[in-house]
């Protein structure tokens, strides 16, 4: 007669006990590899968020600087008993370059936002279409080549009601049928990238209109004489044309306009009967652009400020995303 182990023997409860350990072990194992992801990636999110919280904060540092060397200038208007703005001073001229350590470059530039046409003067309050604004963006469409966008559909997008100006406009009906659809702000503008959303508008268009027009939260500023582009200065005037414009900066070049009635005379201006209403030669409103790279990161801000007539220089607008702004010749400034 054979004999065949009993099932409970000590032999098989080993093995049993053996493949329990091994399986025990294996899911020890993928629970703690699973375990040891999540936390690399708990380290790299916590990582990655004190980066930028770091860069953020070199960029206000970046923008505070900025904001001295606005304060400087204006403090050295005063002592000159001469308030005018130009491009020729040294916050205008070029970008400016700090070093940090670790190899990491704060870069830092203030742009003008004083030569350029307010998009929120297009109505004033109470909703009516500010018609010198008005004809304003028309010659600076012209000049441009823009044909595609209405300057009506700019206003429509600011004024408070929900009715077209004419055929040319675009409100909620235009808009709604957009996929996805939206609607028309009915408010000022907050930023000039709100451009994008117009009815007509194209990234061309919008690259080619970008350099002359603001989003300034106030109306009625007016365009520095001494900052304004050629197509701003075409803008004022029906017959000036392109080289006429280029002239004028020729001359802005060799001398700024230290007041208005030296603008007004120039013989390209002579005959245009242009008055001296909604223009003038200082700046209340710039751009303060910084790019902040270090540790293999770069952080971006644009900050909006505001100029007082004390010089004063408040933010009121921040925008962290804004690439590809620093436009102007490096200068490096020294720790020392």
């Amino acid at each position: 007669m054979t004999v065949r182990p009993c099932p409970s023997s000590p032999g098989n409860q080993q093995g049993v006990a053996l493949i329990m350990v091994l399986l025990a072990m294996a899911l020890v194992v993928m629970l703690a590899s699973g375990m040891t992801q999540q936390q690399n990636l708990r380290v790299f999110k916590a990582g990655h968020y004190i980066a930028q919280q770091q860069g953020k904060n070199i960029a206000l540092g970046a923008e505070d600087f900025a904001r001295q060397i606005l304060l400087r200038d204006f403090e050295e208007d005063k002592e000159d008993n001469l308030m005018v703005d130009s491009l020729d001073e040294f916050w205008a001229m070029n970008a400016a370059i700090l070093p940090l350590e670790n190899n990491g470059v704060v870069e830092v530039q203030i742009d003008d936002l004083g030569g350029r046409i307010n998009l929120n003067d297009l109505v004033v309050s109470g909703g009516q279409v500010n018609t010198i604004t008005k004809e304003r963006f028309t010659r600076l469409f012209a000049a441009l080549n823009i044909t595609g966008v209405s300057v009506d559909a700019l206003i429509d997008w600011v004024d408070p009601d929900d009715q077209t100006i004419s055929a040319y406009g675009a409100e909620d009906g235009q808009y709604l049928m957009a996929v996805p659809g939206y609607r028309a702000a009915n408010q000022p503008f907050v930023s000039v990238s709100e451009l994008r959303l117009i009815e007509g508008m194209t990234e061309e268009i919008y690259v080619a209109l970008q350099p002359h027009v603001a989003a300034l939260p106030v109306n009625g500023v007016g365009i520095n004489v001494n900052t304004a582009t050629a197509e701003v200065l075409m803008s004022l005037y029906d017959e000036l044309t392109i080289t006429q414009a280029e002239s004028i900066l020729e001359k802005r070049e060799e001398a700024r306009f230290e007041n208005l009635q030296d603008f007004l005379a120039l013989p390209e201006l002579a005959a245009s009967g242009l008055k001296s209403a909604g223009l003038g030669l200082q700046t209340r409103f710039f751009e303060i652009v910084s790019r902040i790279t270090y540790d293999n990161r770069v952080v971006n801000m644009v900050s909006t400020v505001f100029r007082d007539q004390e010089g004063n220089v408040r933010t009121v607008h921040r925008d962290t995303g804004q690439k590809n702004r620093i436009t102007k010749e490096p200068y490096t400034i020294s720790e020392g």
